[in-house]
């Protein structure tokens, strides 16, 4: 036997291999990676009932507007198909008619804004005036 085979032999030992294998099983995945098939699983705090409720955009004016009108016209429809057809009718509009939509959309971000404005002004006074 060559020495090239004896020390191929040497580093693959049983007792070697053993420890090889043990120290590369030594370590673990931490749980919260393991849950959900390899993804992190993360926990959603909750909202606060006061914070003020976020603008509409142009469409859902445009599709709380014509909603009702889809129904009549399509009684029996599914409330999927409801949405299906006003999102055809709403990509069938101009910039003319969908101005008036979108003039709404922009009044109510402006409303969503002043009031998270006042809320974060509230919500700051709070934290500074209290006292641990």
């Amino acid at each position: 036997m060559s020495a090239a085979d004896e020390n191929y032999i040497r580093s693959h030992s049983p007792q070697r291999c053993r420890k090889t294998t043990t120290s590369q099983t030594a370590f673990k995945m931490p749980k919260a990676t393991t849950k959900r098939g390899g993804k992190v699983e993360r926990r959603r705090g909750k909202k606060d009932p006061n914070a003020p409720k976020r603008g509409l955009s142009a469409y859902m004016f445009f599709a709380n507007e014509q909603r009702e009108n889809v129904r009549e016209e399509n009684p029996g429809i599914s409330f999927g198909q409801v949405g299906k057809l006003l999102g055809e009718r709403w990509k069938a509009l101009n910039e003319k008619q969908r101005a008036p939509y979108e003039a709404k959309a922009a009044t109510d971000k402006k409303r969503y804004e002043d009031e998270k404005a006042a809320y974060n002004d509230v919500l700051f006074t709070l934290a500074t005036t209290q006292h641990y």
